[in-house]
């Protein structure tokens, strides 16, 4: 009884320690990734948004949400869509060190099939003055099976 005290033991302290230095990595990764910038940085918390599967004409609207990593105020001065199908909207104010914004992107589903489309950043941040965002998916056609 005692031996399978002490290997339940040891299964559930190596499966604890293991899954605790996997935090640290993803935290380490986490940390990396929005380190601090000398001057307006942008870091998004993802940089495509997959749609999936859609209806045809089906709310096509989704976010983009990016923190400001900077010293300094960052100012979003255009956003682009690589197709008048896609609609980008961008705050107006200046995003403060360490506060988050939003890119808001409309799709047309109107438009039957597969799509692959980009929105275009420009902003004053350091060292990436402009900055491609991906958006991806497939709209069904009105005949299509309902899942």
């Amino acid at each position: 009884m005692k031996k399978i005290f002490l290997l339940a033991m040891l299964t559930v302290l190596g499966a604890a320690t293991s899954n605790a230095q996997e935090t640290t990595k993803k935290m380490k990764a986490t940390a990396a990734k929005v380190a601090k910038v000398n001057g307006a940085g942008i870091v998004f918390a993802s940089e495509t948004i997959d749609y999936g599967t859609i209806a045809h004409n089906a709310d096509g609207k989704r976010e983009f949400v990016f923190t400001n990593n900077g010293t300094k105020p960052l100012i979003i001065t255009n956003t682009q869509g690589s197709c008048g199908c896609t609609v980008p909207t961008s705050p107006k104010e200046p995003i403060a060190p360490g506060a988050k914004g939003i890119i808001g992107v409309k799709y047309a589903t109107d438009r039957i099939g597969a799509f692959t489309k980009t929105v275009t950043v420009t902003s004053n941040a350091e060292g990436q003055p402009t900055k491609i965002l991906t958006i991806k998916g497939t709209v069904l056609g009105d005949d299509a099976p309902k899942s």
